[in-house]
């Protein structure tokens, strides 16, 4: 995964994914780049890389870089992953990746299909259903 970018030329073929761009607790202003009901609740680049590189896509993740108008210096915040979308010759690595976009929607599409995602949310509905305030604090925070 830790792969350099040295020649110019190949820099072009990455594109960079930050997870604020499918962050759905994000506004547009805060940089997220796709609307907030199809957007995921706090990823991670772990997770983008993770989602991509099932794909079959060329991926690393820089976990030590961070996005640039994030105030928040917390671990939880930081990284990114860069993509490979197009072959040195020019052509598309796969065809269901077509741009950017593309990427953005099928990361948020596929992080909650996440086994790490679904363990948490599964604890999250045990311990509402333990107390009503559980459930109350939730509503509020809509």
């Amino acid at each position: 995964m830790a792969h350099l970018i040295t020649d110019p030329a190949e820099k072009e073929r990455f594109i960079t994914v930050y997870p604020v761009y499918v962050n759905s607790k994000k506004t547009l202003a805060e940089g997220r780049r796709i609307p907030s009901e199809k957007g995921v609740e706090n990823p991670s680049c772990t997770e983008i890389g993770d989602v991509l590189t099932a794909a079959g896509l060329n991926v690393y993740v820089e976990s030590s870089k961070m996005y640039p108008r994030e105030w928040n210096r917390d671990a939880q915040f930081r990284g990114r992953v860069r993509v490979q979308l197009k072959e040195t010759d020019g052509s598309l690595c796969q065809d269901k990746f077509t741009s950017r976009r593309d990427v953005w929607f099928y990361v948020a599409e596929m992080i909650p299909k996440l086994k790490t995602r679904s363990v948490k949310g599964g604890g999250a509905d045990s311990s509402a259903q333990q107390g009503e305030g559980g459930k109350k604090s939730k509503k509020k925070k809509k």
